[in-house]
This record gives structure tokens, C-alpha cells and sequence, in this order.
């Protein structure tokens, strides 16, 4: 393999590769980024090194075609491993000794996480500004429904006729229940220093209670973590809302995992820490179908029959409020919620 001194210096990732596409040159942070060494890279067709690579290929071609630099700015590709990566590419028609084509790849993992965490952000600000708004506006109505209701009970001289009014009120009250839930978040939190532990074990305690048999709960804690400054009793209601849908999304039988690490240089919503509590909720359940896997944080949106769709909405809430962001991976036999929340003296 011929040496390029420039190339091998660069941190961002060049293959050059031949007419036939075999690669002739691939340098350090290609081995690094595709996770295979020289030997397994250097001489071999470039579609061997991925599971997928159409759309690259695809890319390749319309380089060669026009004869100019062709740029992808969100080339995804799947590699031997089943790694997927987010990928800004560029293809340029060279000749230089065997070499005809210079492929040069950047990660946009991190750019892409970022956008998404902001979108995220905005939209929940959007939601629960809705949701509040039109709390309100059902709660007076209600009131009314209910007390209507009341009247008539007491007019009504047919015993088998009051079974109508107490179905009247019940719903009422269960109605009033879930928007009494949706307004919480109003409350302004309370910090003051919080072991983690403390809340994860209360909420083991409550899963345990709630689900007495099937459920086994594992503790995985890192007991050399700081305090955190925060609320102890919003942080106890996001992770037992998190901790009870993975329970209920196992039907009462299955593995919950409850653990903590430290993660360091950690960017929450372009904001850089040096420290953060990375809190996850893992449990082996089903996982979220694949539909609404990025809509999970929506009021109102549920995957499990009968769910209101509002215990992740207040979760991800109550997060936000301590500067945290939740972050979700979901897949057949494994979906794990992270908590992230950074180590801060104050808010």
C-alpha cells in the first residue's frame, strides 16, 4: 500500500480506491471509524467492508458520472458488524497513481443527536403548553357534569337508574384524576441535595409491591456517585413512571434493571458538563413498536392497550426541569430509558 504522510495525519477518514472500486489506501481514522484494520480493508471491494452500502455506491456513481466532487451530507451505512453510522461524505474522481477515487467520511452522530435533543425540547414546550391549556379549559365543564350528575341522583326515585349516574360521576373523576396528573408539572421543584440510591430504591420497594410476583428487580449502582441536586420527589415519579411501564409492558413477568454510572463530557442540548448521572431503567419486555418510538415523550401517546399515554410526558418533564434529558434505545428482549442529569452545586 502506498503511504501518504498528509492523509494518515488527518482525523477524518479517507479511503482512495481503484476503477474496479477495490480500496488502494485507507488511512488511521478509517480503520477507527468502519472498526476493521488495514489488512481486512486495503485490496478488498469497497461494498465488502459494509452490510449495506447502496446508497453509497449510488453516491460513488454520480461522482464518476459528472466527474466533480459529490457530497452526501447524511449518508447512513451499515457495516459488517451491524453498526449503523450517520455519515457526511464526499466523493472526488482523482488520478493518482492507481488511485481513482477519494472518499472521505465524517461522523454527524453527535450534530444529529443535538438537532434531535433540541426538537425534542421544543416540541415537549409545545405539548405541555397544550396540554395545560386544554386541562383547563375541561376542567370547568367537567365540574359541572359531575354535579349535574349529583343533582339527578338525588331526583331520581329508580334505584336501577342510579347505576347511570355513578357511571357518570366515576368517569368524571377518573377524567379529573388524568388532568390533575397532566397539570403537576406546574409545581416549581424543590432541590436540595439527593442520593440517587435512595430514589432508586424507593422506587424498587413501590415496583416490588405493585408487582409481587414475576417481576425481578437487578441493582447495578455505582455507590461511589456524588449527590445530586435536585427534587427527591420528582425523581422518584419520572423513574417510577418509566419503571412501571417497562413492568406493565412485561405483563407483571420479567427483568427490570436498575442502574447508574458516571458519564463524563456529556452535551445536553448544546450544553457541555464535565460530570453527568447516567440513571438507566432496562427492562427485557416486547420493546416499543417501531411506529411510535419517537413520539413515546407526546401526551397522550401510548403503545400498551388502556395506557393514557401521560407517565412519560410528566418523566421526561420533571427531567427537563433538572437541566436532564432522557434518552431511549428500544429492541425485542431489551429497551433501556437513560437518565441523564448533570452533576451541578446549583440550578
Amino acid at each position: 500500500m502506498s503511504s501518504f504522510p498528509g492523509l494518515d495525519l488527518l482525523a477524518t477518514a479517507v479511503l482512495l480506491l481503484d476503477e474496479e472500486l477495490n480500496v488502494t489506501y485507507v488511512n488511521l481514522s478509517a480503520e477507527n471509524l468502519f472498526e476493521l484494520s488495514q489488512k481486512h480493508i486495503v485490496g478488498h471491494p469497497l461494498p465488502s467492508l459494509f452490510a449495506d452500502s447502496g446508497e453509497l455506491l449510488t453516491a460513488i456513481g454520480k461522482s464518476v458520472s459528472d466527474n466533480a466532487t459529490y457530497i452526501e451530507h447524511d449518508l447512513v451505512v451499515v457495516t459488517t458488524n451491524q453498526t449503523t453510522l450517520h455519515l457526511m461524505a464526499s466523493m472526488t474522481p482523482i488520478e493518482y497513481q492507481m488511485a481513482r477515487i477519494l472518499l472521505e467520511f465524517q461522523k454527524i452522530d453527535q450534530q444529529l443527536k443535538i438537532a434531535r435533543e433540541e426538537r425534542l425540547m421544543d416540541q415537549s414546550q409545545a405539548n405541555r403548553a397544550l396540554i395545560r391549556n386544554l386541562a383547563h379549559e375541561i376542567r370547568n365543564p367537567l365540574g359541572g357534569i359531575r354535579g349535574a350528575a349529583q343533582l339527578l341522583e338525588r331526583e331520581l326515585g329508580a334505584k336501577h337508574l342510579l347505576e347511570y349516574t355513578q357511571v357518570i360521576m366515576k368517569e368524571a373523576d377518573r377524567l379529573r384524576s388524568l388532568l390533575d396528573r397532566l397539570l403537576t408539572p406546574n409545581r416549581p421543584p424543590h432541590f436540595s441535595e439527593v442520593n440517587v440510591h435512595e430514589v432508586l430504591e424507593r422506587v424498587r420497594s413501590l415496583i416490588l409491591a405493585e408487582f409481587p410476583e414475576g417481576i425481578a428487580v437487578v441493582r447495578e449502582y455505582d455507590t461511589s456517585l456524588p449527590a445530586l441536586i435536585g427534587d427527591k420527589e420528582q425523581l422518584i415519579q419520572a423513574v417510577l413512571n418509566i419503571a412501571r411501564n417497562a413492568a406493565q409492558a412485561m405483563q407483571g413477568k420479567g427483568r427490570l434493571t436498575l442502574r447508574t454510572r458516571v458519564a463524563r463530557q456529556v452535551t445536553i442540548v448544546k450544553k457541555r458538563f464535565k460530570l453527568a448521572l447516567s440513571m438507566q431503567i432496562i427492562d427485557n419486555g416486547p420493546g416499543i413498536p417501531e411506529a411510535i418510538i419517537d413520539r413515546i415523550f407526546d401526551p397522550l401517546v401510548s403503545g400498551r392497550e388502556g395506557g393514557h399515554g401521560v407517565g412519560l410526558t410528566l418523566a421526561q418533564t420533571f427531567v427537563s426541569q433538572h437541566h436532564g434529558m432522557i434518552e431511549c434505545t428500544s429492541s425485542p428482549g431489551k429497551t433501556c430509558f437513560n437518565i441523564l442529569l448533570p452533576f451541578t452545586e446549583s440550578y
